[in-house]
């Protein structure tokens, strides 16, 4: 048992309103320069959509993740060592600029110095590559909000797992739904990016497992663009070297969330550390399709087992650590209360940022109403007119999870590798902590109901109730529980801290020059 320390983020979807201030937070400290202005380490996309680049998911175009071999054995898809030398010089599933957008500002000097003129003058877009003038056909978030014509969110890679008919529904005017999929990078567990680096200029933190890329090793090979499937590794033409999200490393070594996670408004973030055992590693990256989540929730172990513990120990892991993956929301979401999934785990790279399904919106219906059921009617229960009502109720106990807007197949798509049990699993989850809070506060959920629900998802009222306590109610510190970073120790392997302690406010030390 190797154990080790995972810094895990879980995504609320549910929660998120697609406000971008997460992406913005990111762009204005990290990639707000020449060369990263296309780079967004940070942004939300609206599902259905091609997200951004655009069909990242779509691996037969990019190559991207890891793929099983006839021996049943993982290989990168489209990097390695003979894949990579057959395309170190021309490598034909690289994303271009044109699956990103040519990142554009405007001339605004001409609305100031434009000369008297019959018509008002315009600030053209300027490209931020060539400086010449340019006309705008993409952006980061061109097809935000199902915005745009349909050859984005009907071209959603995830849709080929429906069928005609439910596609077509999907995009009927009374069904119509969409919701957020914030993505950063997922510090994967198994990332391809650190495989496919020829020059060895990428590397995994082990006191808290962030993937980075090192500036004076990176030679640009651009492999790493290719291997990441979710096509969070970005090249810098200005400086030629690769970058990607850090996860925001300096500020959590000083106690601070990342940026985007601080920023976020719909409080959809949680941050905390995982203990796993690494010895796990490959045998749940080559497990079958059906059995890849589970697999990978097994790989992550109890904070709170004596073996556990005293493994960690033996790694160098510190009780703060230990302590700090006790108290972690992620593990919570993950691992205790089983509602939160990865990303497309079919990629095989293990990703250690987890979401949990949007049950919102449910499926309702205009229907009309009789005097009994009027008077059943909640003083704040929206409706037209006297005669009709939107009407949520179903008879069924899960009859909200199955008349959901969103296929349970596409969901199955993006988080499960299309196992729907899982899905359906997770939003049940989501519906029985509904009912209970129902139950207890309205008091129009007969008892048994709720019992049924808990019973049947195994919930009880305590774990319940602290579901939703960290969902709605969570302050700051259990949202975010970074463990120290003990750097005094990270220095004590390089060098004499004593040298530091004993000749600190001496001034200049430089070896002084003799003679004249």
């Amino acid at each position: 048992m190797d154990i080790r320390a995972q810094t895990s983020v879980v995504f609320h979807l549910d929660k998120c309103i697609g406000c971008h201030t997460c992406s913005i937070a990111c762009k204005n400290i990290w990639t707000d320069r020449k060369g990263a202005e296309y780079q967004w380490w940070n942004n939300v996309e609206t599902k259905p959509g091609t997200g951004y680049p655009g069909k990242w998911e779509d691996q037969s175009i990019y190559n991207g993740g890891w793929v099983k071999d006839a021996n049943g054995r993982i290989q990168l898809k489209g990097a390695g060592k003979k894949k990579g030398l057959l395309n170190i010089f021309h490598n034909p599933s690289m994303p271009t600029v044109e699956d990103y957008y040519e990142p554009f500002t405007y001339n605004y000097l001409n609305l100031i110095e434009a000369p008297p003129g019959n018509d008002q003058p315009t600030a053209r877009p300027i490209s931020l590559i060539t400086g010449e003038p340019m006309d705008v056909k993409m952006g980061p978030n061109w097809d935000d909000d199902l915005s745009g014509t349909p050859d984005y969110a009907r071209n959603d890679p995830n849709l080929a797992a429906l069928t005609p008919a439910e596609r077509a529904s999907m995009f009927q005017l009374e069904r119509m739904a969409f919701f957020y999929l914030p993505r950063i990078c997922n510090h994967c567990l198994n990332p391809g990016c650190v495989a496919s680096c020829p020059s060895g200029a990428i590397y995994k933190r082990g006191e808290d497992g962030v993937v980075l890329i090192n500036q004076k090793v990176c030679r640009a090979w651009r492999m790493c663009v290719t291997a990441c499937p979710y096509k969070k590794s970005y090249y810098n033409w200005h400086t030629g070297k690769s970058e990607k999200c850090i996860l925001c490393f300096p500020r959590m070594e000083a106690g601070y969330a990342p940026a985007c996670m601080h920023s976020c408004v719909g409080r959809i973030r949680y941050i905390g550390v995982i203990l796993y055992d690494a010895d796990k590693i490959e045998a749940a990256a080559s497990a079958e399709p059906k059995d890849l989540v589970a697999r990978q929730l097994d790989l992550l172990m109890d904070p709170f087992d004596d073996k556990v513990i005293a493994a960690a120990r033996a790694n160098g892991i510190a009780d703060s650590t230990i302590k700090a993956a006790q108290n972690s929301p992620s593990y919570k979401f993950i691992k205790q209360w089983g509602m939160a999934l990865p990303l497309h785990p079919e990629f095989r790279t293990l990703p250690m940022l987890w979401y949990v399904p949007p049950l919102l919106p449910v499926m309702a219906s205009v229907t009309q109403t009789d005097g009994a059921q009027k008077e059943k009617l909640n003083p704040m229960a929206k409706t037209w007119s006297d005669n009709w009502l939107y009407d949520t109720s179903t008879e069924e106990l899960w009859g909200t999870v199955e008349q959901a807007r969103f296929p349970l197949k596409y969901l199955a798509s993006l988080f499960s590798a299309g196992e729907t049990g899982e899905i359906s699993m997770r939003l049940k989850k989501l519906m029985a902590v509904r009912i209970y809070r129902r139950w207890k506060t309205v008091g129009d959920i007969p008892e048994a109901k709720m019992t049924k629900a808990l019973k049947e998802t195994g919930l009880t009222q305590e774990s319940a109730e602290a579901i939703f306590y960290l969902t709605a109610l969570a302050k700051f510190n259990d949202r975010f529980v970074i463990p120290p970073a003990h750097r005094e120790q990270a220095m004590e392997m390089l060098e004499y801290t004593g040298d530091v302690r004993g000749s600190t406010g001496f001034g200049f030390r430089e070896k002084p020059e003799r003679g004249m």
